[in-house]
């Protein structure tokens, strides 16, 4: 009994933690506390998030105020055409000196990288990031090594009909655990920016309150999270009727189903409980699904997006009947 009630103040304090993080990085970007605790969602699962956005929101000031807050060591790659796979995953360099190669680590040798428009490098630099964010570890000259645990990568791409673009093939986008678009602030945040100091002062208000060893040890009490066989079949249900929908030529993947079940329990871990309930699945659900799916060009040429398609599924399947609560 008290090995338990030991355990149950260290996920209190933990979750403490992570609201404070929160909170932290919400006084730097505002009016998005919904983004932030989603992005915080994402990495609480141990994935990786791809933000759709136009340039300019703030996608920069996020990562930097989430690797602030979580003292995580953070660098952002800004892609372009001539950015190459080994600046990502790093070479070897003869040292005459020393008459032997020596291996420079690459970018991805940090904590959280921000990938910024990944959709403006070349696919074979596309592919060295998403294998690491996929393996967690580079191999250059036949020696393999793995990247700093957490490894954690927030990537942008710029909207549909950017000039000099070229977009992310399905199987790499599903690598993503999910997309979403910070969008514009509203006007009273505006307005706030407009007035208030800059990002380089605010993020010096940003107090360190976690680190990675914390992180890691959150990340690692998301698998104890409670799923009833009733949410199983309901989460089943939701990623099995994107495949036989009408509008949707393309259905998520079983990747899909494996990350809303993680994305479900970081969700209600987040919000404080042990178990999963209908509503964890229904919140993450188009975040998870939404990068996942091709719609069809009926539903294209009818002006439908994937938002209001993902919106009727979550109507049309059945909220399932909890009964007795979990003790």
């Amino acid at each position: 009994m008290e090995f338990h009630t030991h355990e149950m103040r260290g996920t209190e304090h933990l979750h403490e933690l992570i609201q404070q993080v929160l909170k932290q990085v919400g006084s730097v970007i505002l009016g998005k506390d919904g983004e932030i605790r989603e992005i915080m969602t994402v990495f609480l699962a141990n994935g990786h998030v791809l933000l759709e956005d136009i340039p300019g929101v703030g996608k920069t000031t996020l990562a930097v105020a989430f690797s602030r807050a979580m003292q995580l060591e953070h660098r952002r790659v800004q892609f372009t055409p001539d950015v190459l796979p080994s600046d990502l995953t790093g070479f070897s360099i003869y040292r005459r000196e020393e008459e032997r190669f020596v291996y420079q680590p690459g970018s991805v040798f940090c904590n959280l990288l921000l990938a910024d428009e990944i959709n403006r490098t070349s696919p074979k630099t596309q592919s060295a990031l998403l294998e690491v964010m996929e393996e967690r570890k580079v191999t250059v000259d036949g020696v393999t090594r793995a990247v700093p645990s957490p490894f954690l990568v927030i990537a942008t791409q710029n909207p549909s009909g950017t000039a000099g673009t070229q977009y992310l093939p399905e199987a790499q986008m599903d690598r993503f655990m999910v997309s979403m678009s910070l969008g514009y602030p509203d006007y009273e945040s505006e307005l706030a920016m407009a007035k208030g100091i800059g990002p380089d002062e605010r993020y010096l208000q940003i107090r360190p309150v976690l680190n990675a060893e914390s992180l890691a040890k959150a990340q690692r009490e998301i698998h104890s999270v409670y799923m009833k066989d009733v949410i199983f079949d309901y989460l089943l249900r939701l990623v099995r009727a994107t495949r036989s929908h009408p509008e949707i030529d393309r259905g998520a993947s079983p990747r899909a189903t494996i990350a809303l079940v993680k994305m479900s329990k970081a969700s209600a871990w987040i919000s404080g409980r042990d178990y999963v309930i209908p509503g964890d699945v229904r919140r993450q659900f188009p975040y998870v699904a939404g990068h996942r799916i091709r719609l069809s060009s009926s539903a294209l040429m009818n002006g439908r997006t994937r938002e209001q398609v993902l919106s009727g599924i979550l109507k049309d399947i059945g909220i399932p009947e909890m009964g007795e609560k979990r003790r």
